[in-house]
């Protein structure tokens, strides 16, 4: 972050996991935690007393933990041992010109968005090609029935998964013969039945955009899922850690696919959930849906990113874009300080109308006491 703002040119952020409520509070898009869900989870709408208590409290505490005791900590001492002269990181946060947001309006929450922030999802997602003649010459058998494909990702990989988890998938998997598995393992799996192919390498979206493909079993990254949808295909999700759990319910909630929990699988859940996927069209139909509302756009998201990316170079940095509210403190954001005045300003008020109704009242009791002395 701090080479850009050393040479004096525009800072441009992209956010591979979608709009993240902190950075845009950083650029004076503050979200409304009544309604947005913060990044980790998310809740039935409209939240409970109890949802929007929890909500709140991660809204302030993310912000806090990672900018006080995680990343930034650390990489700003970095930072500052190498080169002393260089302002705090948050401060050339504050400078950022464009926010490229690894997300699609119609699969996320219907927030405002400043002019800086643009939403670029699905940028990375591009049409499947022919896949290699052994990966292709192995599908083949597979008919009607069709292939599931299996992978936790790049960050949970799957040769971290236990042991007893790693069994209960091979079991399930030879319980269902009648499909083809291809599952993306970084090492030599033991006793796989012969439907499963495993392997280190593999081409994710060539295989998701074959049509043999029926099932896509997956932790639910933000990039796997847009490649699902982009590719039309249903979802099984065993999400791990981070945002994945919230990207779960999102999938659940829209009918793209099931979730499951780690400690809940087994043979018999697994098996069934993954008939329950491939036998019932609704879940195919709502990924077409999803992929259909992806795809109305004016310009694709790599048409997007282009323009305002160089639309910032040209326009130095964009400085129109930027909202006001970046400068702003909480106190004058919050209007805290308008908000003290009014209430001294009624505080004086009152206390200069119960002065008056004390003189009135002693007044009164004057008169009445001459008017009996008379």
């Amino acid at each position: 972050m701090a080479y850009p703002f050393a040479q004096g040119v525009p800072l441009i952020l992209v956010s591979t996991r979608g709009l993240d409520s902190r950075v845009s509070a950083v650029l004076g898009n503050v979200h409304h935690p009544a309604y947005v869900p913060n990044f980790l989870t998310d809740y039935p709408f409209p939240m409970s007393l109890l949802d929007r208590l929890r909500n709140l409290f991660y809204h302030l505490y993310i912000p806090w933990y990672w900018g006080t005791w995680s990343s930034v900590r650390n990489v700003q001492e970095e930072v500052s041992r190498h080169l002393p002269d260089i302002p705090p990181l948050l401060d050339i946060e504050r400078n950022i010109s464009l926010y490229l947001v690894n997300q699609n309006t119609v699969s996320g929450t219907g927030v405002p968005y400043l002019p800086s922030e643009v939403d670029v999802g699905g940028l990375h997602c591009v049409p499947g090609r022919p896949l290699p003649k052994t990966l292709d010459s192995w599908l083949k058998p597979a008919g009607a029935s069709g292939v599931i494909y299996f992978s936790l990702g790049t960050v949970a990989r799957g040769i971290n998964m236990p042991t007893k988890h790693r069994d209960l998938m091979v079991k399930a998997f030879a319980a269902l013969p009648q499909y083809r598995f291809i599952w993306k393992f970084e090492s030599t799996l033991v006793g796989v039945s012969d439907n499963v192919l495993v392997d280190k390498y593999l081409p994710q979206q060539d295989i998701l955009a074959d049509s043999r493909v029926k099932l896509f079993i997956t932790h639910r990254g933000c990039l796997s899922k847009q490649e699902a949808i982009y590719h039309a295909t249903p979802l099984l999700v065993l999400p791990v850690f981070g945002d994945q759990p919230r990207n779960a319910m999102e999938v659940v909630k829209r009918g793209l696919g099931l979730s499951l929990r780690w400690d809940e699988v087994t043979v018999d859940l697994l098996v069934n959930s993954i008939q329950e996927l491939i036998n019932n069209p609704r879940y195919a139909r709502n990924v077409r849906k999803a992929l259909e509302l992806a795809r109305d756009q004016l310009q694709s998201p790599l048409e997007r990113a282009v323009f305002w990316t160089e639309y910032v170079v040209r326009h130095g940095g964009a400085p129109q874009l930027k909202s006001p509210a970046a400068q702003l403190s909480w106190v004058e954001f919050l209007m805290l300080d308008v908000l003290a005045f009014a209430l001294l300003l009624a505080l004086i008020l009152c206390l200069a109308l119960r002065r008056s109704m004390r003189a009135a009242v002693a007044m009164l009791k004057r008169v009445e006491w001459k008017t009996k002395t008379d």
